[in-house]
């Protein structure tokens, strides 16, 4: 999609928040400073429309990003960041199980693992959560352009191994910086969404 008009619509704590239009959604999942908001800034040709900070753990709401009146990406607060007390990580928990388990008009989930490790226990428990409710998910491993080259393959095959993805789940290698993966992560959410 060529994408020329963004609004950050709301930042949401609660379903009576989320928008009211039937618009498909996409959200955004992944540890704090995986590079959620760097890939949605690659994905609408924005530098710094997500924010994208330093500090983990900063991100608490749902934001929700209008993307050409046609679409919402929604980017959901990070997982795993120790220094969040237990009660705000329930919390958390509450507020983003509710929107992935009863949104209807969620079309799928894009999980952002990190390319240059093996996938966390979090993220281990974030896909098969997600498998569980039979959310369609595309992993895409962010930071590709710190890997060499020539071991892309062996780091893919140890992320599908992992998450204990099945035969043919798709998996995409992304990087913010070379915008590497763009066009591919783009057309599983045109195929998603029906907008293809």
């Amino acid at each position: 999609m060529e994408v020329h008009n963004v609004n950050l619509t709301i930042s949401a704590v609660a379903a009576d928040q989320y928008p009211k239009t039937d618009y498909p959604e996409i959200a955004l999942v992944g540890r704090s400073n995986v590079g959620k908001s760097s890939l949605t800034n690659v994905l609408i040709n924005r530098r710094n429309f997500a924010h994208t900070s330093s500090q983990p753990g900063k991100t608490q709401t749902l934001n929700f990003y209008d993307v050409e009146d046609r679409l919402y990406f929604v980017d959901v607060p990070g997982y795993g960041y120790a220094k969040v007390s237990k009660k705000e990580r329930e919390r958390f928990g509450q507020m983003i199980e509710q929107y992935l388990t009863q949104r209807e008009q969620l079309c799928g989930v894009i999980q952002l693992v990190d390319a240059r490790h093996v996938p966390t226990a979090d993220d281990v428990s974030m896909y098969e959560w997600l498998d569980f409710y039979h959310i369609p998910i595309l992993v895409v491993a962010t930071k590709c352009d710190k890997v060499k080259s020539n071991v892309w393959n062996r780091q893919e095959s140890q992320i599908r191994k992992r998450l204990g993805m099945a035969p043919g789940a798709p998996l995409i290698l992304f990087s913010a910086t070379t915008k590497h993966g763009k066009d591919q992560v783009w057309q599983w959410i045109d195929k998603q969404t029906g907008m293809n």
